[in-house]
């Protein structure tokens, strides 16, 4: 798919920065939990307009 040489230009450098990246993301994204305080509680607050 893609070779030695690709990766030793600057758009294959940008490419395995974007990957790195995006492995990063998931890696953290997965170790956060909401707790349940904050699970339960409401999204939004109803406001009423006179």
């Amino acid at each position: 798919m893609y070779n030695r040489r690709f990766f030793q230009t600057k758009l294959g450098q940008a490419a395995l920065a974007s990957i790195a990246a995006m492995a990063a993301f998931v890696a953290l994204s997965t170790q956060m939990h909401a707790s349940p305080a904050f699970a339960s509680a409401p999204q939004h607050e109803l406001v009423e307009i006179a």
